[in-house]
């Protein structure tokens, strides 16, 4: 699956939840929002002409408007394509949404990683708009893109019964100094160590107790890269140990317990936030949504929708969703800040039960 495809998991697909009532449309064209060109099209009777609902034509007064599916279903009604917007012509979403992804094939097909100026010449577009419009339907830029690809495809080479130097050029890194002066970055490790599931690596866990259950920290030489809730210690200590089958886990000392207390204390007092190093592990897209969620205060949420925006792709709520679900860092990565548009909530890797009393505890805070 190419990276885009999780980059914009709904691009393409109609955003019916979205404009599902003639009041929901009736806001995007009040708003002109370039999200809607493509799911449906408004007729004005006085003008008897036809529009997309990002037409930037004088807002027409809304007794006037009619709702179409399709420009054959607004022609059908005796209505006449607008002469500023083109309904029946390819929409500017779509053509960039193209561009884009033509950009993305070339990145990944390219040997190494192509200049913005290669990319943009081949896409038809200056650099600078290019770089722009690349930026704005993926919510990276072209260098980020290259790198989350290279990433993810050195992930594919090291699962190959190869050499490692084989793995690393195969993925598109022109030196293997280059790969491993970010080895860490990009895998969370060395390669030798992600391919052997950790082996080699030297992790310590504890587990302590709160209000909520059990609470067990695991930490690399980085910082913390786990904390799960649960109800019985030996559970979570088989799923740290399922994340990293063939890495040393052993019990943490003295002072490992205080990281524990810390945490502990955190879950008991969300407002304290947490002062220790985070290792945190994930694919580029993952990360710039536990990114995003860390910049939630305690006592406010937000829905999926609001952090798909934030991250710049606006149609990715479903894959935020999961994001959220495979969030390692309980409480650290506040996912549980995150709802549903209209503020219930939704499903919690650790419990919903646990997500409510986390917000509740917050709010009594606040």
């Amino acid at each position: 699956m190419s990276l885009l495809n999780c980059l914009m998991p709904n691009a393409g697909n109609p955003n019916s939840d979205r404009y599902a009532n003639d009041d929901l449309r009736w806001e995007a064209v009040r708003v002109r929002d370039p999200r809607a060109d493509g799911e449906f099209f408004y007729s004005v009777a006085t003008t008897g002409v036809f529009c997309r609902p990002n037409c930037s034509s004088r807002l027409p007064r809304r007794e006037n408007v009619a709702f179409h599916k399709s420009c054959e279903d607004a022609e059908r009604a005796g209505f006449r394509s607008c002469q500023r917007c083109r309904p029946n012509g390819i929409s500017q979403a779509r053509r960039r949404g193209e561009a884009v992804t033509r950009a993305c094939q070339l990145i990944e097909e390219f040997e190494g990683v192509p200049s913005l100026d290669h990319l943009a010449e081949s896409i038809g577009l200056s650099p600078s708009h290019f770089h722009r419009v690349f930026k704005e339907v993926s919510g990276l830029t072209p260098q980020a893109y290259a790198a989350g690809f290279r990433s993810q495809r050195v992930r594919q080479e090291l699962a190959r019964p190869r050499t490692v130097t084989e793995a690393i050029y195969n993925a598109g890194f022109n030196s293997s100094g280059r790969f491993y002066s970010s080895s860490s970055e990009t895998l969370g490790m060395t390669p030798t160590a992600y391919r052997s599931g950790g082996k080699g690596m030297l992790l310590h866990f504890a587990v302590g107790e709160s209000s909520l259950g059990s609470v067990l920290v695991a930490a690399t030489e980085i910082g913390v890269c786990a904390i799960l809730l649960g109800e019985a210690p030996d559970v979570l200590v088989r799923e740290i140990q399922d994340r990293f089958p063939k890495a040393e886990i052993v019990g943490g000392d003295e002072d490992f317990e205080c990281w524990v207390s810390e945490v502990v204390g955190m879950v008991e007092n969300p407002e304290i936030g947490l002062s220790l190093p985070l290792d945190i592990r994930g694919t580029a897209f993952q990360i710039r949504v536990w990114k995003a969620l860390q910049q939630i205060p305690p006592g406010k949420t937000k829905s999926y929708t609001e952090i798909a925006k934030q991250i710049g792709q606006a149609n990715a709520h479903r894959a935020v969703a999961k994001a959220c679900a495979a969030n390692p860092l309980a409480i650290a990565i506040p996912c549980h800040r995150v709802v549903r548009i209209d503020n219930s909530l939704s499903g919690y890797r650790w419990g919903i039960e646990r997500k409510a009393e986390l917000l509740r505890r917050e709010r009594d805070k606040a």
